[in-house]
């Protein structure tokens, strides 16, 4: 994982997204790249808002609110010693994208460019914006997607959790996290013992897999009992105390989820850890 995607936005869980992703160019010596994620807003949206302004008025605004992004991008990035791309020194290194059009779909093709893109997670603040961003760089960038925490770990991918459900999304993202499955110093398998798995490969055939890769994992089963599949998931890891946990991302049918929930939904608002999803 070389190349790190990070759209910047105004929002509260911003500096914990920024965070995650140094700590991953720190351990891959990755690319970091911002850009300024921002809403298209259709020309008769814009006529309501610019009324009693004019339009070089409102133009400058907007200018604005994109440099002050990409100074707070380029800020923290200095401070946490991430120098810009074509200094003389090694990477981690980053760079900003200052021709990023304003429509939040973007992220999903510039998506493609790249290993990983990270972004905060959801909660209660959440803006439809920053849930289109995610789902379209889950649905569209065909790469996987980093979900930060609200407060970013200490370290990632030193102790990662795969959650095994048997299904083609997880098979997805456990390919995307081989990397980072190599460099951890502990992998564990977790298996749902009545959670919502699909027909598929058994863990242990996963384990197989994993062992012929060079990846020592250990298998963890845990019941269900009166919880939801993705509370099942999230007190696992946060029981073994793990800064990585690796999610295949709907596997049922998203309809369902939004209607009935389910674990990729849990997980993506509740989730106190890393969590590399793809679909």
């Amino acid at each position: 994982m070389k190349t790190i995607l990070a759209p910047t936005q105004h929002i509260a869980t911003m500096k914990s997204a920024l965070e995650t992703a140094v700590l991953l160019a720190r351990r891959t010596g990755a690319y970091i790249e911002g850009f300024p994620l921002r809403i298209a807003i259709p020309p008769y949206v814009v006529a309501e808002l610019t009324a009693g302004l004019t339009m070089d008025a409102y133009d400058a605004q907007r200018d604005e609110e994109v440099a002050e992004l990409r100074r707070l991008f380029e800020a923290f990035m200095q401070e946490h010693g991430i120098p810009p791309s074509g200094t003389p020194a090694e990477h981690p290194s980053c760079g900003w994208l200052a021709t990023a059009p304003e429509d939040e779909s973007f992220i999903g093709n510039l998506g493609r460019a790249f290993d990983v893109t990270v972004i905060s997670r959801l909660d209660g603040d959440s803006s439809g914006l920053h849930r289109r961003a995610i789902e379209s760089a889950l649905f569209e960038s065909g790469r996987p997607v980093l979900l930060a925490p609200p407060v970013a770990p200490k370290q990632i991918a030193s102790n990662v959790m795969v959650h095994w459900n048997g299904s083609t999304e997880q098979a997805r993202a456990n390919a995307f996290a081989m990397p980072l499955l190599h460099l951890a110093d502990r992998v564990t398998l977790l298996t749902v013992i009545g959670g919502q798995d699909v027909p598929g490969p058994s863990a242990d055939d996963i384990l197989k897999q994993l062992q012929h890769n060079g990846i020592a994992a250990r298998p963890l089963r845990v019941k269900l009992g009166d919880r939801e599949t993705g509370e099942a998931v999230l007190d696992a890891a946060r029981a073994e105390g793990c800064d990585l946990l690796v999610k295949g991302a709907f596997t049922r049918n998203r309809l369902r989820q939004m209607i009935f929930g389910g674990a990729t939904s849990h997980i993506m608002e509740h989730a106190d850890l890393p969590v590399l999803m793809a679909h």
